[in-house]
């Protein structure tokens, strides 16, 4: 890796060359400003506002603007001139636990490196007594002009340094806070608790840019000469919350989910919810005793009936059926007893008849 300065860590008495380089780097997509009309590149040119012409980087020099709109020039030599201990050293002032530190405060992050052979021992001493403390150390340094704040720590087997920014460049966040007094129930902290317990911990190296990734296809695409299809976009809900509860709730039902465990109450699904009613069919049994009701003359004709019903065909006509069919039992085995009666009685009558006939002809 380039570096970008070249110095020393000034340690007490120890001094320890090094090498700056930067820790991170930026892969954001840059665009160019074009004219829509023809697709030329837009540039910008540096103009005087007095005579309008253009002006070349050589003859651009640096001014403070006052209050009034003065202009103040200030030469590289002027600055030059200011006492700067810190202008090739990076001085620690102190050492300090890490927690310390304001998070606000980070800024950019570079790596120091040993300059040469001689360095290795002092930044080895260094590290170290940096691992066996658990402390970071506080140093000022200057780069680009103007002296800046640090923090030294150890990452793996280097030490890396952190701008901070001054405690005075830090702003207070007033106004900031939600305005009036807001009430957190137990219940949604136990939610939200959950929710935390559910997401539980990531690896961060696994996390990426999707965004950058999704406008690097955009960008093969068209240069292909492929359509490019709209991708969809997930409602979030626009981050209206109505219900919090419901909304925590269903947030740790959709953590589960997508870390592929069981949600709560997904076994036994179905639990608690109305079941289908249907009506219970009414079986041969009852349908005899509708015929029983029906057919009141005699038990021998309710036996008929009940007969008769067993016989009775499908349930799907059932009750009707098996009741008519009964009452033509009971109107047959009516007429029977009839029939015996009146051939009964019709006997009866010839007997006499012929016994009187018989005393008449003895006589």
């Amino acid at each position: 890796m380039r570096s970008i300065w070249n110095g020393a860590i000034s340690f007490g008495l120890v001094s320890i060359p090094i090498k700056l380089v930067n820790a991170t780097e930026n892969h954001s997509i840059h665009f160019r400003q074009i004219h829509l009309a023809d697709g030329g590149r837009i540039r910008y040119r540096k103009v005087c506002e007095l005579d309008e012409e253009e002006v070349q980087g050589g003859e651009i020099g640096k001014a403070y603007e006052d209050a009034d709109g003065t202009m103040i020039p200030i030469t590289d030599e002027d600055l030059a001139q200011l006492p700067l201990p810190t202008a090739k050293t990076i001085e620690i002032v102190a050492f300090v636990p890490a927690d310390q530190i304001d998070p606000l405060q980070m800024d950019a992050a570079y790596y120091l490196s040993a300059n040469g052979v001689p360095a290795a021992k002092p930044y080895t001493l260094l590290r170290e007594a940096l691992k066996r403390s658990n402390k970071v150390a506080v140093a000022k340094y200057a780069l680009r002009g103007r002296e800046r704040l640090g923090m030294l720590r150890v990452v793996d087997d280097v030490i890396a340094m952190h701008g901070l920014l001054w405690p005075d460049e830090i702003r207070a966040p007033e106004g900031v806070a939600p305005d009036g007094d807001v009430t957190v129930r137990d219940a949604e902290l136990d939610l939200a608790d959950a929710l935390m317990d559910t997401l539980g911990e990531v690896d961060m190296d696994s996390l990426h840019d999707d965004y950058r990734e999704a406008v690097e296809e955009l960008i093969a695409a068209k240069a292909s000469g492929e359509t490019v299809r709209p991708a969809e976009s997930g409602d979030t809900g626009g981050g209206k919350v109505i219900d919090l509860i419901a909304a925590l709730e269903n947030s740790v039902q959709a953590a589960k989910k997508s870390r592929g465990e069981a949600a709560d109450g997904a076994e036994g699904e179905g639990e608690g919810e109305m079941a289908d009613v249907h009506p219970i069919k009414k079986t041969s049994g009852k349908s005899s005793a509708s015929g029983k009701s029906s057919a009141q003359t005699t038990k021998k004709s309710s036996a008929a009936a009940k007969k008769s019903t067993s016989k009775s065909t499908p349930k799907s006509t059932g009750a009707k059926k098996s009741t008519s069919t009964t009452k033509k039992a009971a109107a047959k085995k009516t007429t029977k007893t009839a029939a015996k009666k009146q051939t009964s009685s019709s006997g009866g009558t010839g007997a006499k008849k012929t016994a009187s006939s018989r005393k008449r002809a003895s006589a």
